[in-house]
């Protein structure tokens, strides 16, 4: 069982919707031995039977995470079952990544304007790769095998090179979609999640470099997106063993969330459960096992996630 992090609510940024719309927001998650849950006042409620309204699955499976595509049935089942509900303190859940089977994983190359400088001045670390504008980069895509929950930590299974942390706002795709528009773009968003884009530091592509076993960290819950006023405006920071590394506001992105999307979606076709990376701002750096990485954005909640060696299977298999 992996171990228990430390989680919290945190501040919801939704001062701008009507109170009557509050009954309706909801973190969604799944925790300890794939139960679901919804976790609310710092509790999380089992509400493991809305599955029950999810269809039966049939081979071969369609693409995307069946949760996310069926997510408006599933948050009708949990407010009739939330009354009733078992729950527990959230500090007492292992929390999974609240997406199970995205098909993809997306992330967005230096996308604040400090973390651009953080790499031009430190071509060592960064290589000369992280030069050109965010297009002439393009998108990057990460091995769904990489994604964790909080509670699982990150396995570092290259301990003589450098991994980094990059805290990223998570969006997560909630309809299929494909050349949508920027003024479409944030209709296909099923929610927000925090996501830490870990990297091995090296000379092959990012793509290898960041889809290592646990690289991606998802959590602690998935937020809907009407819980969230304003993607574009959110705080967020992360801490190493309690030391500031990170912090920024999402409206410092180079490229804006729905330029993403629509970005995105011409290139390929997005599916309920995707998520996308949206970029880290500067002050990456290294983590080793033994240390706890501390990840907050506003709106979402807060997160810690241990660092771990290489597990034993990994280790020798490298």
């Amino acid at each position: 069982m992996p171990k228990r992090s430390k989680l919290d609510l945190g501040t919801r940024a939704c001062t701008e919707i009507p109170s009557s719309l509050y009954a309706s927001l909801m973190n969604i998650c799944w925790f300890d031995n794939h139960r679901l849950g919804v976790v609310e006042d710092g509790r999380v409620y089992d509400i493991t039977d809305a599955l029950a309204a999810l269809p039966p699955a049939r081979y071969p499976a369609p693409p995307g995470d069946l949760l996310v595509a069926h997510l408006p049935k599933i948050r009708s089942e949990a407010k009739r079952l939330l009354p009733s509900a078992a729950s527990r303190p959230v500090h007492d859940a292992c929390f999974l990544s609240p997406v199970a089977n995205p098909s993809k994983i997306i992330g967005v190359p230096v996308n604040y304007g400090d973390h651009v400088e953080e790499a031009r001045t430190d071509k060592a670390t960064f290589t000369d790769r992280y030069q050109g504008s965010i297009e002439q980069q393009g998108l990057f895509l990460k091995a769904t095998t990489s994604l964790v929950g909080a509670s699982h930590g990150v396995h570092v299974r290259f301990p003589e090179r450098l991994t980094h942390h990059e805290l990223e706002l998570g969006v997560i795709i909630g309809k299929q979609a494909a050349d949508v528009t920027e003024d479409e773009a944030l209709d296909v968003i099923a929610g927000y999640a925090i996501a830490l884009d870990m990297t091995v530091r090296g000379p092959e592509d990012r793509s290898m470099r960041k889809s290592v076993d646990s690289y991606s960290v998802l959590g602690p819950w998935l937020v809907t997106a009407d819980a969230i006023a304003d993607s574009q405006a959110l705080d967020m920071s992360l801490r190493v063993n309690g030391e500031l590394r990170q912090q920024t506001n999402t409206r410092q992105m180079i490229m804006p969330i729905r330029r993403q999307i629509a970005w995105a979606s011409r290139f390929y076709t997005l599916y309920p459960g995707d998520i996308i990376m949206t970029g880290t701002c500067a002050g990456v750096g290294p983590v080793v096992p033994g240390d706890t990485v501390q990840c907050s954005i506003q709106g979402i909640g807060a997160m810690e996630v241990a660092i771990y060696p290489a597990r034993a299977e990994s280790a020798k298999a490298a």
